[in-house]
């Protein structure tokens, strides 16, 4: 790949670390709320997972923060538990009273935030960041300073501040994009100069205002960053920040660079912080979205099927997703009849063609047919008689409140058109009324049993109807329908059974 001749131009390292902030810049995402308890069950399971540093919180925001930082670097993880630190003394105490053993400390840096927020000069600003990393090393914890607004600060000052920093004993030097308006060229060549001037490990933390967090992050260690921050699902402020999942699948796949995550734990870890914090994946997400490993398209199932890699750049297995055939109006015959083949269906080619075309028309109406509406269609087209003496030409139903439902329907019956109307106590029953009193000068047929199931959630869900009727001379059948209206399916269950069962009465009249 043409991947492979640049990298030979780039600065990366062997392995990267990963700076997990889902539980501190994640919980910023407006309306996310994590309770103490929510965040021990996310802290365990990135864990599991094998980030390298876990911030847990901001201490000194509450008694909750500090306590939920307390039980949790309790649970002796394998990460190592940090907290949040403005460079301010109560700031570093809280963070300290924590009992973490990594402290994040920061100041912004950029002229904005020098001149608005701060209300600060450079030499100021230096002077406090110095003092913090010192106060923090001098409690023996280990030190990662941010200058925040990195990389809407003057290079010159931003060189300064890091080279004195690091003189003070940070362990980490951070390179935020605050509020990611870097392009990944630029972030490349950033973080290359700032490689030349210290010479502890550089991190970056990427916010995705342009939808480049993960691009920006890549770019950092393509010169030389040796950690990322990130967060599961990409959650925090504004739009968020770098997506976990996206750069370490990117890192260990298209760089081959080593992380300690364990990729199929990616799915499972995704799916508990997104019903902990209410945010909902969108279906199209990378990696974890319930799409990224989906196929519709008959040109891509085929490919798929004849080899996985033609359409994916990874196995689903490698991040705990799995392959999803998904068969609507792009659906190829070969992708059915894969799947007939899972379920062990076997179909002739009237049979198929049945099936196929009732796929086709469900895709065209919009509805998305799943594992489970294939194999209820696929029953009903196998269990339909070879012979139909009683076809359905046309009905009508009519019901509301205040309204008595009546049912017309028109029958084909051994060649003879006949329409009856009749009423009842729903469309359903009204429907069933009207075909038993059609067919009775041909045969006295009663339904037995009505069963009705909706296939998948929804309301565009299919309607599974099965029915059971007999006649007077013993004779029984079963009839099944899957279609998405219900009076329909009721409709053609019943005419299927009828059918099978006048076909039962000719064989026994036969010498």
């Amino acid at each position: 790949m043409y991947i492979d001749k640049v990298k030979q131009e780039m600065k990366i390292p062997e392995k990267v670390r990963i700076f997990d902030t889902t539980l501190r810049d994640g919980e910023q995402t407006p309306g996310v709320a994590i309770t103490p308890e929510e965040k021990i069950r996310i802290a365990k399971r990135l864990d599991n997972l094998g980030v390298d540093v876990i911030e847990v919180g901001f201490p000194a925001a509450s008694l909750g923060e500090r306590k939920a930082a307390q039980e949790i670097k309790g649970l002796n993880l394998n990460a190592k538990v940090c907290g949040l630190a403005r460079v301010l003394q109560e700031d570093l105490d809280a963070a300290l009273d924590s009992d973490v053993d990594y402290i994040h400390t920061f100041i912004g840096t950029s002229p904005l935030h020098r001149e608005y927020k701060l209300h600060m000069d450079q030499e100021e600003i230096l002077t406090k960041a110095v003092d913090a990393v010192e106060y923090i090393k001098d409690h023996g914890i280990i030190a990662e300073f941010s200058a925040e607004d990195a990389t809407r600060t003057e290079f010159e000052f931003l060189k300064n501040i890091y080279k004195a920093v690091e003189e003070a004993g940070a362990d980490v030097i951070n390179v935020p994009d605050t509020v990611g308006v870097m392009v990944p060229a630029s972030m490349r060549q950033l973080v290359g100069d700032l490689k030349e001037v210290v010479s502890i490990p550089i991190s970056v933390h990427c916010h995705d205002d342009f939808g480049l967090a993960v691009a920006n992050s890549l770019a950092a260690v393509e010169a030389g960053a040796q950690q990322v921050h990130a967060t599961i699902n990409g959650l925090g402020e504004r739009a968020g920040n770098t997506s976990l999942e996206e750069v370490v699948m990117a890192l260990m796949t298209t760089y081959g660079i080593k992380t300690n995550i364990t990729t199929e734990l990616l799915v499972s870890t995704s799916e508990l912080v997104s019903r902990i914090t209410g945010v909902k994946m969108p279906p199209n997400k990378a990696i974890v979205g319930e799409n990224a490993f989906a196929h519709e398209a008959g040109i891509h199932v085929h490919g798929v099927l004849q080899k996985a890699e033609t359409y994916e750049p990874l196995k689903p297995e490698m991040v705990g997703h799995t392959r999803r055939i998904v068969m609507g109006k792009h659906t190829g015959a070969r992708a059915i009849k894969s799947k007939l083949d899972d379920y062990g269906i076997e179909m002739n080619e009237d049979q198929f063609c049945t099936l196929y075309d009732q796929v086709k028309k469900l895709g065209d109406k919009g509805k998305m047919v799943t594992d489970a509406d294939l194999q209820a269609l696929a029953e009903t087209v196998l269990g339909k008689p070879k012979e139909e003496k009683v076809k359905l030409e046309g009905f009508t139903v009519m019901t509301g409140d205040n309204v008595l439902p009546t049912a017309t329907v028109k029958l084909s019956i051994d060649g003879n058109i006949k329409t009856a109307a009749k009423t009842g106590v729903g469309p359903v029953d009204a429907a069933i009324n009207v075909i038993q009193d059609l067919v009775r000068e041909t045969a006295d047929i009663e339904l037995k049993e009505y069963h009705i199931e909706a296939i998948t959630g929804g309301t565009n869900a299919l309607a599974e109807v099965f029915v059971i009727m007999a006649d007077g001379d013993g004779h029984s059948a079963t009839g099944r329908s899957t279609v998405e209206d219900v009076v329909m399916a009721s409709v053609e269950a019943v005419l299927d059974s009828i059918n099978k069962i006048l076909l039962a009465r000719d064989m026994d009249q036969l010498p």
